[in-house]
């Protein structure tokens, strides 16, 4: 393919997407596809001669589409929003067409260089406290992570190494192993299972913090698990403290936990992957009170600011604690900028070494929607949420499992789990909505959250009338199944 073809093709599909995206809505929400459709659709192995991409491009409907979860329907109410918009996906086809690997300043001044200002930008937009910005001479900053997942290992790992070094300067005689096998990492246990992990990854113990009433974590239930385990000898060194859980979008209580882990030498890192595009909302911003204590906080802006995945915003107070923890120079890597003091080479910050250009999807859709035009957007997902919550509550055989902050509604029908199990097999068999469930303590809850940029409140009644409508259907067999028992 030529520059001629691409300018011919790339037109193509660009219209194919903005066809997909503005008539989404008509595609079924879920495939009706089994596991395995696909390698019977295909050859065995590659073609060894050229094919056209005409040939390719009617397989996309052939092949692809049959299988696709439309994550951008407004029909999707599962997991949290994986959102997009136009800005950024024409930013990521330029990101694309750059095709650098931004692993230094030298390798791409640009790529590095908008990253740290972007960072700065979304910091200032949710009110973050000066220390955590990089500003032109602050220990701070912030850096583009794959996803939340990888933020919190990367504060866990930057955790590990701090206390380690701190305790070997006390106690000489320990070795790392020994050091390893006492350290102890805390969550809640509503806490996103990616924390677990990163402890998996990290080698440590992690313990979980029980929560309340509410599903959230306070300072005396930490307090009571670090006790114990510090009278155990062991070494407790990192919490990560939950701002919007994905079960049922719950706050941990920054303002009580804070002040204990600065006290005790702990890390927190705060994980508000979805619940954090909120607070570039005024009204939401007390939400993030508390974060002035943390050492690291991170949030998605791919899941509810219009960047599409992957984008995960991660600011740290001090930038050197990582740094201190990934650095290696070969010398390969090294370039005479490097020692200035005015330049981020974010391979220090991340786990892989190579980075694609994420910053220029910020970039895009901050500048063409404009801080109003995104706290518009969470406002109205917000408001459709109440509105779902409202239609629940108005009928008397469901009932809402948690308080509703955001954009996620967590309701069931009253009575056993094995109800609310069938319930949602029907929903999801049916194809017309898209749901996902949690656990809360022992009970069987769905989710609604309001995930599509293009929602509206045409779709929340239509999805309410079709839950209430199985629901009847359900509850009439389910009655007549009780009866001839």
């Amino acid at each position: 393919m030529d520059a001629a073809e691409f300018r011919k093709r790339g037109r193509e599909m660009v219209d194919y997407v903005a066809d997909y995206l503005e008539k989404i809505e008509k595609r079924q929400v879920f495939p009706d596809v089994e596991p395995g459709y696909l390698r019977p659709l295909m050859a065995d192995c590659a073609p060894q001669d050229p094919e056209s991409f005409e040939d390719v491009f009617k397989d996309i409907e052939k092949i692809i589409m049959p299988g696709v979860t439309h994550w951008n329907s407004p029909y999707f109410f599962a997991y949290f929003p994986a959102s997009s918009s136009f800005p950024a996906l024409l930013a990521d086809m330029l990101c694309g067409g750059i095709g650098g690997v931004g692993f230094s300043w030298a390798a791409s001044p640009a790529c590095t260089e908008l990253e740290t200002v972007m960072l700065d930008w979304l910091g200032k937009m949710i009110n973050l406290p000066e220390e955590f910005l990089a500003g032109k001479d602050g220990q701070g900053g912030g850096v583009i992570q794959g996803s939340a997942s990888e933020a919190t290992l990367i504060a866990l790992l930057a955790a590990r190494t701090k206390t380690i070094r701190q305790v070997q300067s006390e106690k000489p005689e320990l070795t790392e192993a020994e050091i390893i096998g006492r350290l102890v990492a805390y969550a809640s246990d509503q806490a996103h299972s990616s924390v677990e992990r990163a402890a998996l990854i990290g080698a440590v113990k992690i313990k979980n913090v029980p929560s309340d009433d509410k599903f959230t974590v306070g300072g005396s239930a930490l307090k009571k698990v670090l006790d114990e385990d510090r009278a155990a000898g062991l070494i407790p060194f990192f919490f990560c403290a939950t701002l919007g859980t994905t079960s049922c979008c719950s706050f941990d209580k920054l303002l009580e936990l804070g002040p204990i882990c600065n006290k005790e030498n702990i890390w927190m890192h705060i994980d508000a992957a979805y619940a954090g595009s909120a607070f570039i909302c005024p009204e939401f911003r007390h939400l993030l009170n508390g974060v002035e204590f943390a050492d690291s906080f991170n949030f998605n802006p791919h899941k509810w600011l219009l960047v599409n995945f992957d984008c995960s915003a991660m600011w740290v107070k001090k930038r050197s604690d990582l740094i201190g923890a990934f650095k290696l120079e070969p010398l390969y890597l090294q370039h005479h900028h490097q020692e200035s003091g005015l330049v981020t080479d974010y391979r220090h910050w991340q786990i892989p070494l190579g980075r694609r250009f994420r910053s220029l999807k910020l970039w895009f859709v901050l500048r063409m929607y404009g801080v109003k035009g995104l706290q518009e957007h969470i406002r109205k997902h917000i408001s459709l949420s109440h509105q779902f919550e409202h239609l629940v509550l108005q009928d008397e055989r469901f009932e809402i499992c948690a308080e509703v902050v955001l954009g996620l509604v967590c309701f069931r029908l009253k009575g056993s789990n094995e109800l609310n199990e069938a319930l949602l097999k029907s929903i999801n068999d049916a194809k017309k909505i898209h749901l996902v469930p949690c656990h809360l303590r022992e009970k069987f809850v769905l989710r609604f959250a309001i995930c599509s940029r293009t929602v509206e409140s045409t779709h929340i009644k239509f999805a309410w009338q079709h839950i209430s409508q199985l629901a009847t259907d359900l509850l009439k067999t389910w009655e007549q199944n009780h009866h001839q028992q």
